[in-house]
C-alpha cells in the first residue's frame, strides 16, 4: 500500500482548483490554504498524474524478511475426543506435495491430552517431526492456552507455511494465531501450489466463486491457510513409521484461561454428506416431491444420501446439512449423480473431485456436463423412474 503526499510549497489557489475538478470521487477539497483528501478517495492517482508534483504517491516501505530462517511446511492435528479428523491426514498429502518444490520438512503440531496411540499414526504419513503439546489443560478445548501453544511453536520452530483443516476448532484458532503472528490468513482454499523461494500460493474462490483469487505472502512469515475436508485427496498411509516425536512444554503462566468448561456433551449424530461415498444430488429441475421421493428411493438402492444445492435450501425444501458448495459442505464420493442441477460455479466447487459424476439435465449447454464424466440429456422426471426400475431389475438378478 501507499499514501498520496502533498508537496505544500507547489500549492497555489489555482491547480488547488484544477485538482478539485481532476479528482472522479470528489475526495479533494481546498479550505483556508489547506488541501485536503478525504477518504472519499479511491486511489485511482488522476490526481497524481495532473498535479505536476503537487500531490505525489508514495509507497509504504515494507519490512524486509529473511525467508531463509522460515522453514518447514507444517499441519495442525485437528482431533476432537482424542481422534485425529481425516482433514489432518489430507493436508500432510498436501504439505508433502509442496516441500517436495522447496526441500523444506513436513512438521505437524499437535495440542491435546493423552493423544499417544492416535499420535504414533502421522509417522505413516510422511511426516518429518511431531510437536506435541500434551497437557491436562488441553483436555477441552479453550482457545488462549491452545493459541499459545501454537505461537510457541511457532517461534520455536519458525516454520515457512501452515496448513488449517477449515473445521469449527480450525475456523477459531486459525485466525486468532496468525493475528498473534502478525501475518495473513487466507481462508477456505482449493488448491495450493508452492514457489521456489518459498512463497504459498493460496487460491480460493471470491466474489461468489465467479473468480480463482491467487494470494501470496512475501513480506510476512509464516504464511497461514485453511482448507475444507475434503478438498485434497488422503494419502495412504506407509507400512513402516517414518520421523520423530518431539515433546514440548509450556510455562504455566501459558496455560491459563478465563474460559472455564463445565462440561461438555457429544453431539447428536447426524447425517453428513462429506462422509458418504454415494450421493444423490437434487436440484431445481428435480424439486418436485415426486422427483424427491424418486431421488430418496434411488439414495437407498446405492446405499447413498440425498444432497442439494443452495436454492434448494432457500426454498425450505431440504436441511442446510444437506448442501453442496461453497457455502455448503465440500463433497468427495465414489459416485455422484446431480439431477436437474445446472451447475454453478459455487456448486461445482463443492463436488468437482469426486471420482464418478453422472449428469442429468435437459439443457446441452449446462455448465454442470464440464465437470460430469457421463452427461445425460433429459428430462429427470422421466430417466429417473426408468433407472430405479433398471436398478431394482439388476438386484433381483443377482
Amino acid at each position: 500500500m501507499g499514501n498520496l503526499v502533498i508537496n505544500k510549497n507547489l500549492l497555489t489557489e489555482q491547480n488547488a482548483k484544477e485538482l478539485i475538478e481532476v479528482c472522479p470521487f470528489g475526495a479533494i477539497s481546498y479550505n483556508n490554504g489547506e488541501l485536503d483528501i478525504s477518504s472519499a478517495c479511491k486511489m485511482c492517482k488522476m490526481c497524481v498524474k495532473k498535479s505536476n508534483g503537487v500531490i505525489e504517491y508514495k509507497e509504504d516501505i515494507k519490512a524486509s524478511i529473511d525467508k531463509s530462517e522460515w522453514k518447514g511446511i507444517c499441519v495442525y492435528v485437528d482431533h476432537c475426543n482424542g481422534k485425529i479428523h481425516r482433514v489432518t491426514y489430507e493436508l500432510l498429502g498436501k504439505a508433502k506435495e509442496l516441500a517436495n518444490v522447496t526441500g523444506h520438512p513436513v512438521y505437524a503440531v499437535a495440542v491435546g491430552s493423552g493423544m499417544g496411540k492416535e499420535i504414533d499414526k502421522l509417522l505413516h504419513y510422511g511426516v518429518d517431526k511431531v510437536f506435541v503439546y500434551d497437557n491436562p489443560a488441553f483436555k477441552d478445548f479453550r482457545i488462549e492456552p491452545y493459541a499459545a501453544a501454537f505461537c510457541d511453536f511457532i517461534n520455536e520452530v519458525k516454520p515457512s507455511s501452515v496448513l488449517i483443516g477449515a473445521t469449527n476448532l480450525g475456523r477459531q484458532l486459525a485466525p486468532r494465531v496468525a493475528a498473534r503472528c502478525k501475518a495473513g490468513l487466507t481462508a477456505d482454499c482449493t488448491v495450493l501450489e508452492m514457489k521456489e523461494n518459498t512463497d504459498l500460493v493460496q487460491i480460493r474462490p471470491a466474489f461468489g466463486g465467479n473468480i480463482m483469487a491467487q494470494i501470496i505472502s512475501p513480506d510476512t512469515r509464516p504464511q497461514f491457510c485453511t482448507a475444507r475436508y475434503k478438498v485434497f485427496s488422503e494419502p495412504k498411509p506407509t507400512e513402516t513409521a517414518s520421523g520423530e516425536i518431539v515433546n514440548m512444554q509450556l510455562k504455566d503462566s501459558m496455560l491459563t484461561s478465563a474460559i472455564e468448561v463445565l462440561s461438555s456433551v457429544d453431539k447428536p449424530k447426524d447425517i453428513d454428506i462429506s462422509e458418504s461415498d454415494v450421493v444423490v444430488a437434487v436440484g431445481r429441475g428435480a424439486s418436485s416431491e415426486t422427483m424427491r421421493k424418486y431421488a430418496a428411493e434411488l439414495a437407498d438402492l446405492l446405499g447413498g444420501v440425498v444432497a442439494c444445492t443452495r436454492p434448494m435450501v432457500e426454498s425450505n425444501v431440504f436441511d442446510a446439512k444437506r448442501q453442496i458448495g461453497l457455502s455448503g459442505r465440500t463433497v468427495k464420493p465414489k459416485f455422484i449423480i446431480c439431477l436437474g442441477i445446472s451447475g454453478a460455479v459455487q456448486f461445482a466447487a463443492g463436488m468437482k473431485s469426486s471420482d464418478c459424476i453422472v449428469a442429468v439435465n435437459t439443457d446441452k449447454n449446462a455448465p454442470i456436463f464440464n465437470v460430469a464424466h457421463y452427461a445425460v440429456v433429459g428430462d429427470v422426471n422421466e430417466i429417473l423412474p426408468q433407472l430405479i426400475s433398471k436398478i431394482k431389475e439388476a438386484k433381483s438378478d443377482v
